[in-house]
């Protein structure tokens, strides 16, 4: 999309927020390369390089999800600091990932709180000592195992972890008042999906919570995903998670299928289609395969 037209559609989204808030979005859209857009009940999105950032503004305050890389997150947080009298009350990450957590440092000395599942923090920490860049870390100070409440806004912001999906450490964060959810990389919007199997993804356990997603949030719900081969697409509605949902069954059936008829795990990953799976584009197709294969060989042995 042309940068004229996205401003243009953009803008529509401004109506419900002050004039000023309006303005001062506005002219960052045009001046920067991110896009930032409010969806509904001061809740909007961030993007520019790796999952999807989303932010609450209240009267007072400010909460962010996900912070994908440092320069991003600045751009972020100067875009936000421009609406006068703020301050960032807490960050909660989806899941370790470092497009969503190596902007995390950004916040440093600016958020007093970071927020993330218990399983979330231990593989950060995991990976950044494999990478040696401890140094380049903030981590979650405030952790938790299932259903957890941040009731310091006027937005009670809730998170839900419903067991192992794309890691073992995904959150569902909602918004309850503006009825938006940030569901992280729970979806890849028509793109073929990253498992990270060395994080103790299930994709078994990932179809049933994209399963307890449709059946806990109602179709008037707004989905903020943490990637979409489509940009422009990076939220939508239940109809979407099933589409997500319905992939990854495929992917599963047509892996076993295919182990069933002697195949080996080289012949399975240079795939260039799953049957019954025609709206996902995009590269990477080989990594789901060969998860696919992993898991299923390994419930065989």
């Amino acid at each position: 999309m042309h940068r004229k037209n996205f401003i243009k559609t953009a803008g529509l989204g401004f109506g419900a927020i002050p004039l000023l808030r309006r303005d001062w979005l506005t002219i960052f859209m045009q001046e920067n390369p991110y896009k930032m857009k409010m969806l509904r009940n001061d809740v909007g999105i961030f993007t520019e390089k790796g999952g999807t950032i989303a932010y609450y503004i209240s009267k007072n305050n400010i909460a962010v999800v996900d912070a994908e890389f440092p320069e991003q997150s600045k751009h972020l947080i100067d875009a936000l600091a421009k609406d006068p009298g703020k301050s960032f009350e807490i960050l909660i990450n989806t899941h370790h990932h470092g497009d969503h957590t190596s902007g995390n440092i950004s916040f440093k000395g600016i958020v007093p709180h970071v927020a993330a599942h218990s399983n979330s923090l231990l593989n950060q920490q995991r990976v950044a000592k494999e990478k040696n860049t401890e140094a380049q870390q903030l981590y979650p100070d405030i952790t938790y195992d299932e259903a957890w409440k941040y009731k310091k806004m006027k937005e009670n912001i809730e998170a839900y972890y419903y067991g192992p999906a794309h890691t073992n450490g995904d959150s569902i964060i909602f918004f309850p008042h503006a009825n938006i959810a940030h569901v992280g990389d729970l979806v890849f919007n028509r793109q073929w999906a990253f498992i990270d199997r060395s994080a103790g993804a299930s994709i078994k356990n990932w179809i049933l919570v994209l399963d307890k997603i449709q059946s806990q949030f109602d179709n008037d719900t707004i989905f903020v995903f943490g990637h979409s081969f489509d940009p422009e697409k990076v939220t939508g509605n239940k109809t979407d998670v099933k589409a997500m949902q319905d992939y990854l069954k495929n992917l599963l059936a047509f892996v076993n299928s295919q182990i069933k008829a002697g195949k080996t795990k080289d012949d399975i990953v240079k795939a260039t289609s799953i049957p019954g799976v025609t709206e996902w584009n995009g590269d990477g197709i080989e990594r789901g395969l060969q998860a696919a294969y992993e898991e299923e060989i390994q419930g065989i042995m």
